[in-house]
C-alpha cells in the first residue's frame, strides 16, 4: 500500500502533541523504558516543559507537554492510543516482557479489536494506551 503526499501537502514529518502532568515519568517510560529516542527537550519555554521523542528516521514524533502553571490535563479515553506495529507475536512478546521486567503490567483493551488480533496493551504513566499489535500496518492484507 503506497501513498504518496497530496500535491498541496508536502510533508516532511509528523508530530503528535499531548499533554502531561507527569513530564519526568513519561520521559522515563518512552525514552528508558521503550527507548525512544530524545530530538529536542525545552524548558520554561513560554510556559511550557516538554520532550520531543521520536523513532529511527525521525519522520514521526511524539511530543510531550507540560504546562509549567497548570499541571492539569484531559483525562484519558481508552481511544487515546499509540500503537506501535510490530513484524510478528514474537516481538510483541518480547516488547510486553519488557515493560513487565519494568514493572509495567498489560491491561484488557476496551476495543476487542487489539485483542481478537493478538495486539498487547500497557498504560504509560499518565493512563495514556500504548498498543504492540503483531502486525505492520499497510504491509499485511487489511486486518
Amino acid at each position: 500500500m503506497e501513498h504518496e503526499w497530496p500535491v498541496h501537502l508536502p510533508v516532511g514529518a509528523v508530530r503528535f502533541v499531548r499533554p502531561t502532568a507527569q513530564l519526568a515519568q513519561c520521559l522515563h517510560f518512552y525514552r528508558d523504558v521503550l527507548g525512544l529516542a530524545v530530538l529536542a527537550e525545552f524548558r520554561g519555554h513560554d510556559g511550557y516543559d516538554g520532550v520531543v521523542l521520536g523513532l529511527p528516521g525521525n519522520a514521526v514524533h511524539l511530543e510531550l507537554v507540560q504546562r509549567i502553571d497548570d499541571a492539569r490535563i484531559p483525562e484519558p479515553s481508552p481511544e487515546n492510543q499509540l500503537v506501535f506495529y510490530l513484524p510478528h507475536a514474537d516481538a510483541v512478546a518480547s516488547a510486553a516482557a519488557h515493560l513487565q521486567a519494568h514493572g509495567y503490567v498489560p491491561v484488557i483493551p476496551e476495543n476487542p479489536y487489539w485483542s481478537d488480533r493478538g495486539a498487547i496493551e500497557f498504560k504509560d504513566p499518565d493512563a495514556w494506551v500504548v498498543i504492540f499489535a503483531p502486525w505492520v500496518f499497510g504491509a499485511v492484507p487489511s486486518q
